[in-house]
């Protein structure tokens, strides 16, 4: 087993103050990556310093090299400037770490619209500005790694999360696009789902699952994806939590092909258990080939 390293390679972790953020910036920092860790100042101590500054100076008193960005992500220009602060610090770019997010629950009820685009925009918008800011330094470069937090929320939905599921799920969408996209150009894109117990999931998550789902747990497989030894994994979802890693998917049952006599409303209610199963359900690349695979299916 080759060890995993990051020497002379550079990477930007968004949301890195504490919890998920600064467990991947250790873990990262620890391997010989140069980092340049994001997270806005919202709470300082009496020498003006906040977490992401504390967690810099770790790092460099290890022997490590980081810096510090403290746009907010929902900022349009932010990805701009944190590619720019990597660019001309180290002259290169070679991992994204889009972890930056918020939790917002709240019943679709009782959410303003307004409540509910700005957890969106920072849910989901502070990753796709940094992901377009780097997209093109990656491509031109020929290579990149792009790591995704989206949730299980995105996954599978959950009772007045609907903001933070769209946004997540959202996430999804873009991985998966993004993979097919730069591929061929050496850049790879996953979305981890994370299970851990950080000062943004204290409120949902029991104190007593904090000893079983560290952020220290997670951070393996994002050291993975993100390094050199992934030379081919990209489009994916996996999910992580105390030390358990498995991959999430979407996929298509075989479904019911309806005779023209029978391709009605109730000939759908008809055949709803066959339509709803799963069993040989299929896994598709991308949208393409699942219409080519239903198209097919027309002649069968």
């Amino acid at each position: 087993m080759s060890t995993i390293r990051f020497d002379g390679r550079v990477a930007i972790i968004t949301g890195a103050g504490k919890g998920l953020g600064r467990a991947y910036a250790l873990e990262l920092a620890r391997r010989g990556a140069r980092l340049v860790l994001n997270n806005r100042r919202r709470e300082v101590d009496d020498q003006g310093l906040a977490a992401v500054d504390h967690l810099a100076t770790e790092i460099r008193h290890n022997g490590g090299e980081a810096m510090v960005n403290t746009d907010s992500v929902e900022d349009p220009t932010s990805g701009q400037r944190m590619v720019a602060q990597a660019l001309d610090q180290w002259g290169r770019l070679d991992v994204v770490v889009n972890n930056a997010g918020v939790d917002r629950t709240a019943s679709f009820a009782k959410m303003t619209l307004g409540d509910y685009l700005a957890a969106f925009e920072i849910n989901f918008h502070g990753s796709l500005y940094l992901a377009h800011a780097a997209w093109g330094p990656m491509r031109d470069a020929g290579y990149g790694r792009i790591v995704m937090s989206t949730s299980s929320a995105g996954l599978h939905g959950g009772h007045g999360l609907s903001s933070y599921a769209a946004a997540k799920a959202a996430l999804i969408g873009l991985t998966r696009s993004l993979a097919a996209e730069g591929r061929s150009r050496g850049v790879l894109v996953n979305a981890v789902a994370p299970y851990a117990f950080t000062p943004m999931t204290s409120a949902q998550m029991p104190p007593e699952l904090a000893g079983r789902f560290p952020p220290e747990a997670v951070a393996p497989l994002v050291a993975w994806l993100a390094s050199e030894a992934n030379t081919a994994i990209s489009g994916e979802c996996f999910v992580a939590g105390g030390g358990r890693f498995q991959r999430a998917a979407s996929v298509e049952g075989r479904g019911v092909l309806l005779s023209a006599q029978d391709n009605s409303a109730e000939g759908v209610d008809s055949h709803l258990d066959r339509l709803r199963a799963l069993a040989d359900a299929q896994e598709f690349a991308n949208a393409m080939t699942a219409f080519s695979a239903l198209s097919q299916g027309l002649d069968t």
